[in-house]
């Protein structure tokens, strides 16, 4: 069931913007300099892994410390790098990130497999009439399922990896041959979200032409590491595929973790009130080292996110300590907060549970009015 806001006390979303208006300015010199070194960070020490240029070929793990610590470094950083995406599609309407967002892309979101048109679908999750619907592809109601999905949620790390080289390398030469496969391949494998029932709507001409572009480089991308690159140096690079694949899973399980605790999760589909979808958000402003490294470029603080989507990432810490300090005591938004992460999917979970069992002790043909 569906949690109200009926009872809160008033939520002012004008005083919020009075507050912090001036966090708005993109400051672009930030956005450069966090990504491109953490990109150069992160590419060192992918090398080092296996102790060599990256070009040169992979030779295999030997499962030493300074090998298991590049590993998890990269991991970390590239996850930080790729999480740019995020500012990437959210600042589009403001222009000042163009430069950006095609270096991005070239850097991250063509070699990760993740272009910045598989994740426009985003915006959608923004929309105070789609947000928890089935017009979202970002929410679930993992509050009222049974903690095995979420389990099976979790689980998708192991075969995303996959599914994306099937995407690019053998869905897209198709989607070009076969005109009727092309509408497919947009609604149903042209989408980063959680729900794998979510239909994308057709993009546009503008969107279309991106798509294209985008979806071509990735193609060359893949063919180059699957087929080309082998047949060149004449041996399978299983060592650097598997590198590659453990990387995968490690980044998109962490962010999925990161996604199970951004939000509470409490809709069932229906539309819901603003205030509502603030209080179903959630913000961690705590352990700041800590909280960075597992909700990279602003994602820790989910809630102030959906109040203002275009306060760009390095403003938000400032304007959640704002708006703590002089928002009255007993106002809805000191709600979204969470001490960690650990405590924000543990109380889902308790949710979760207390939910499944009250539905199990409901007598068999009951209804609720």
């Amino acid at each position: 069931m569906q949690q109200t806001s009926r009872n809160q006390p008033e939520f002012s979303l004008r005083t919020c913007r009075y507050l912090i208006g001036d966090l708005f300015r993109v400051r672009v010199w930030i956005y450069w300099t966090d990504f491109l070194f953490t990109y150069a960070a992160g590419s060192y020490c992918f090398t080092q892994v296996y102790g060599g240029p990256i070009y040169q070929r992979h030779q295999g793990f030997q499962g030493s410390f300074q090998q298991t610590f590049f590993f998890f470094a990269s991991c970390l950083l590239f996850y930080r790098a790729a999480m740019f995406i995020h500012e990437v599609v959210h600042q589009r309407a403001t222009g000042r990130l163009k430069v950006f967002r095609f270096v991005w892309n070239v850097l991250c979101g063509i070699p990760f497999l993740m272009p910045s048109f598989v994740y426009y679908t985003h915006i959608d999750h923004h929309r105070r009439q789609h947000f928890g619907t089935d017009r979202d592809g970002e929410y679930l109601p993992l509050e009222q399922q049974n903690g095995w999905q979420i389990l099976f949620y979790l689980s998708w790390c192991l075969v995303i990896p996959l599914l994306v080289v099937i995407r690019f390398l053998l869905l897209t030469p198709l989607a070009w041959l076969i005109p009727g496969f092309r509408a497919f391949v947009q609604r149903r494998a042209s989408s980063m979200v959680m729900d794998p029932t979510y239909i994308r709507p057709l993009p546009g001409k503008k969107t279309l032409r991106i798509l294209y572009i985008q979806e071509f480089a990735c193609f060359l991308w893949c063919l180059v590491i699957v087929v080309i690159a082998p047949i060149t140096v004449g041996q399978w690079p299983t060592p650097f595929l598997i590198h590659i694949y453990l990387m995968s899973v490690f980044i998109i399980f962490l962010n999925s973790v990161r996604t199970v605790g951004s939000h509470r999760w409490f809709n069932d589909g229906e539309q819901m009130t603003f205030l509502d979808q603030m209080l179903d958000s959630v913000n961690y402003p705590n352990n700041a080292w800590i909280s960075e490294l597992w909700g990279p470029v602003g994602t820790r603080f989910h809630a102030l996110h959906h109040l203002f989507p275009s306060l760009p990432y390095h403003a938000l810490p400032r304007a959640h300590r704002r708006l703590m300090a002089s928002l009255p005591e007993d106002s809805p938004y000191r709600l979204t907060e969470e001490h960690s992460l650990t405590s924000g999917i543990m109380n889902l979970l308790r949710r979760n549970r207390r939910i499944i069992a009250q539905t199990s002790e409901r007598p068999h043909g009951s209804e609720t009015i």
